[in-house]
């Protein structure tokens, strides 16, 4: 079993267990802050532990800009569109060049609604 495929499943099963444990990450609404915020940014947390359990840190780092590749994309502050457009592509196999590859094998994990909290919290983050 390659390296990948094997860390793919681990978090898989630690994004489960996570999930069992405490259910899907929620932010609690202060006083005197919008709802539109607070909804943004429940989607960013929820984009955090989706960037870990879905394993995208194996390959771009815990940081996100931390490759384990040279030749593998820096995502932090990636812009949200650009983002949700390459992932759609990779999924679909309209994109299916160079690294798109490795990626192919593992996008069958990521929902429509995923790739759209991922594409928000990679765009959150500092480059």
């Amino acid at each position: 079993m390659s390296r990948w495929v094997l860390n793919a499943a681990i978090g898989i099963m630690v994004g489960g267990v996570a999930l069992w444990a405490g259910g899907t990450p929620t932010v609690d609404g202060a006083e005197g802050t919008d709802s539109a915020e607070n909804t943004e940014a429940a989607q960013i947390e929820e984009g955090a532990a989706l960037f870990k359990s879905k394993t995208c840190f194996t390959c771009h780092g815990a940081d996100a800009k931390s490759p384990i590749m040279p030749t593998f994309p820096k995502l932090a502050g990636q812009n949200e569109e650009y983002v949700l457009q390459q992932i759609r592509d990779i999924k679909s196999g309209a994109r299916s060049n160079g690294n798109a590859v490795a990626m192919k094998g593992i996008m069958h994990l990521v929902s429509d609604e995923e790739i759209q909290v991922l594409a928000k919290y990679i765009s959150s983050l500092e480059p």
